[in-house]
């Protein structure tokens, strides 16, 4: 023991901590679990949302399967015979290559002979007329058989019945290195096309794709192991088809797969086959109408010598996906983009390398930091390291910007960051032991109410900070500078009616088994469920603001009998009540020479926040969406808006409750939430006159209610937004610009 404290004199308590840390870190980094790789992709999607990938050219058109085609044509599936239409005129139109993201696992039903199956009456000469037409799969064999043609195939997560391998033609797959087919994606069923149709197309290749865990697509396989077999993407073997380079070629080193591609053209990939996508804007210059093109009205140019996508764009048969640049991509266009990127040299890559390169930087940084904290002193480490982060930040942009290489900076960033600042707590806690004795000097404040109620219960009082579920209240009163200065002449006078109303607005909230945190001139802080526990501290909270508001009721009635019996003026006293729940951290906090029981958390500061909505929406309480969602069942409540409060990012519903208990099934709040569902739901959905037509049928159920300067303020929004309607992405959430 007495060496070990030696060792730890000698080195500091700081320095050893610091140098746990970046252990620590760099096993994390290297078992890279799943939050630290999202904070990596969301950083490599940064860079892709600030400078998206330039169109230099476009090889690539997608013939659209779009709304239009489909109100001209008829409704999807089309008969095999349109289809071999449009790539008969494809072939014509000298097309390098054309793929498909269809699919055509079943046999065409609107085929002569089906047709002919399946009408009644139809006379037995007729029907044998109709069976000897050919057959529209036939029809499309010919087609596909007559041109560069590649088919889509779709990986399934269960096995096929019978092995693809056994029936269906296969891309040849030649590699340099290892087998990669243990590195690749396995899936262990194919959805496949008609054989006839497999049999007659020069390629056929997966348009499988499978996004991160938050459902965004940033890496695509350019090929799977699926039912037994190496399966080329629809863009590589685009490439193989329009090149003629009779087979996909895979590198293969000791970590997995390098790379992907045809002779001459390779694409780098992760170790298991998957390219990094490197996206631009969602381009509508790339797509034609696969109507313009059966009537043949398609500029020629848009398909002589073009890689060729068949896809669809419309309503219900859109395939949408997520990309760091666009919400709601079509699929084909995320293949049309990879071959975009491939044949214009602008892919981007993850090299083998970079972890290794992240730990190394991390590691150096954090050992010159751990070097020189006790020297140096904590600002000037901290500028240095600002000025080391920004450099850090500079290198893995330039690395992006210039070379289409993805270099992590978060990670080196966040583990110096963490030592930088652990080692910064060490150091202060050792300062603040110092001080102990000093400390110990000074008396600890609780307020009465908190001391009345731990007297029957010491052992609930936890000293320090401790996470727990709370409601927080806050109350203000509305006008008190008006008031006051009633009282200018009279200072007496002003703080006899603070106390007169403070007094029952008190009582209130001890009496519901709140606990008041502070008074704040005129406002009052009350939380629940601390220091002793609360199972209904939602509900109770919202019965302590009901019982606050016939409190102020019953004062002001008592003020005004007074004013007119004593002749003076009269101006009623009227309080605005937010109430929020949410986890907190309530404990002894302050200074070093005073501190108090108090609470802190994201909840507390929404609840100060809503409460000062309560003027601007015209009602006395406003609650959160999670005490909402508490208190639902019990009370009647009305929804007021989404708002993002000022100082938070996240919208928050809100809400006002209409009265106690007794009127949860009273007809008239029925009547008043369902008209004042309509208005809101007019209101977001951008129908601003509807929704003040709406309105008025709202404000008569609200008669009983006092909701006029509710209604008057979404009145004064959609008046607004008439006169300049908000942008296309508007969600109907209202941003708060003060407190």
């Amino acid at each position: 023991m007495a060496v070990w404290l030696a060792f730890m004199r000698r080195i500091g308590a700081s320095r050893l901590l610091g140098a746990l840390l970046l252990l620590a870190f760099c096993a994390l980094r290297y078992l890279d679990p799943l939050p630290l790789e999202a904070l990596r992709l969301r950083a490599f999607d940064f860079y892709q949302i600030l400078s998206p990938r330039i169109i230099a050219s476009r090889p690539v058109t997608i013939v659209d399967i779009d709304e239009a085609s489909l109100r001209a044509l008829g409704q999807w599936p089309w008969p095999r015979t349109m289809i071999a239409d449009m790539v008969t005129q494809l072939t014509r139109l000298d097309a390098a290559a054309v793929g498909f993201d269809v699919f055509f696992p079943e046999a065409d039903r609107m085929s002569p002979a089906s047709a002919a199956a399946s009408f009644r009456g139809l006379d037995a000469a007729t029907r044998e007329k109709l069976s000897a037409l050919p057959n529209n799969d036939d029809v499309l064999a010919k087609a596909i058989a007559n041109g560069h043609v590649v088919l889509a195939r779709s990986a399934l997560p269960i096995a096929n019945a019978v092995s693809a391998d056994d029936d269906l033609p296969q891309t040849g797959i030649s590699r340099r290195g290892d087998d990669p087919a243990p590195f690749l994606m396995q899936f262990p069923g194919l959805l496949h096309n008609l054989p006839i149709l497999e049999a007659a197309a020069e390629g056929r290749a997966l348009v499988t794709m499978t996004p991160e865990r938050d459902g965004i697509i940033r890496r695509l396989a350019m090929a799977m192991q699926v039912d037994g077999i190496i399966a080329p993407s629809l863009p590589v073997e685009m490439l193989n088809v329009a090149t003629g380079a009779h087979g996909i070629y895979m590198i293969t080193d000791a970590g997995g797969i390098v790379s992907v591609g045809i002779h001459g053209l390779q694409l780098p990939t992760d170790g298991r086959g998957r390219i990094w996508a490197h996206f631009a804007a969602h381009d509508p210059q790339k797509y034609v109408s696969a109507k313009s093109l059966l009537d043949g009205t398609v500029p020629p140019e848009m398909i002589a010598g073009k890689l060729v996508l068949i896809g669809t764009s419309a309503l219900g048969l859109l395939d949408n996906k997520t990309t760091p640049v666009d919400a709601a991509l079509p699929g084909v266009e995320v293949h049309a983009q990879v071959i975009e990127a491939a044949l214009s040299g602008a892919m981007l890559s993850y090299p083998a390398w970079a972890p290794g390169l992240e730990i190394l930087i991390s590691a150096l940084v954090s050992l010159a930091m751990i070097a020189l904290a006790p020297v140096v002193g904590a600002r000037t480490l901290f500028l240095g390291g600002g000025l080391v982060a920004i450099i850090l930040v500079n290198l893995s942009w330039y690395a992006y910007a210039s070379h289409k290489l993805l270099l992590d900076a978060t990670f080196p960033l966040g583990s110096t960051f963490l030592v930088f600042v652990a080692m910064l707590g060490v150091n202060y806690l050792n300062e603040q032991n110092a001080r102990q004795k000093i400390r110990s000097a000074f008396g600890q404040y609780l307020s009465p109410a908190l001391v009345e109620q731990l007297a029957k219960s010491p052992e609930k009082l936890v000293l320090g900070g401790q996470e727990r579920a709370m409601t927080i209240m806050f109350s203000d009163v509305r006008g008190f500078t008006a008031l006051s200065e009633s009282y200018k002449h009279d200072p007496q006078g002003l703080t006899a009616l603070m106390n007169r109303f403070l007094t029952p607005l008190t009582n209130a909230i001890l009496a519901r088994k709140g606990t008041i945190d502070k008074y704040m001139g005129d406002a009052i802080m009350a939380f629940w469920n601390a220091p002793l526990d609360d199972a209904a501290h939602e509900l109770n909270a919202c019965l302590a603001a009901l019982d606050m508001l016939a409190c102020m009721e019953r004062l002001n009635a008592a003020r005004k009998d007074e004013a007119d019996h004593g002749g003076h003026a009269y101006v009623p006293i009227k309080i605005g009540i937010g109430v929020n729940s949410g986890v907190c951290v309530v404990g002894n906090m302050g200074s070093d020479l005073r501190f108090d029981y108090s609470v802190l958390g994201d909840a507390v500061n929404i609840a100060s926040r809503i409460e000062g909505q309560s003027k601007d929406y015209g009602v006395a309480n406003v609650i959160g969406s999670a005490t909402a969602a508490v208190v639902g069942d019990a009370l009647p409540l009305l929804e007021l808006d989404r708002i993002k409060v000022k100082g938070k990012t996240e919208p928050e519903a809100i809400y006002t409750i209409l009265g106690g208990p007794e009127l949860k099934l009273d007809a008239g709040v029925a009547a008043l939430g369902l008209a004042h569902a309509e208005v809101l739901r007019l209101y977001r959905a951008s129908e601003f006159a509807a929704a003040q037509q709406a309105m008025e049928a709202a404000r008569i159920a609200a008669r009983d209610f006092h909701l006029d300067g509710l209604y008057d303020l979404f009145a004064a929004r959609c008046a607004a937004f008439l006169a300049s309607p908000p942008p296309g992405d508007w969600d109907g959430v209202f941003v708060a610009t003060s407190k």
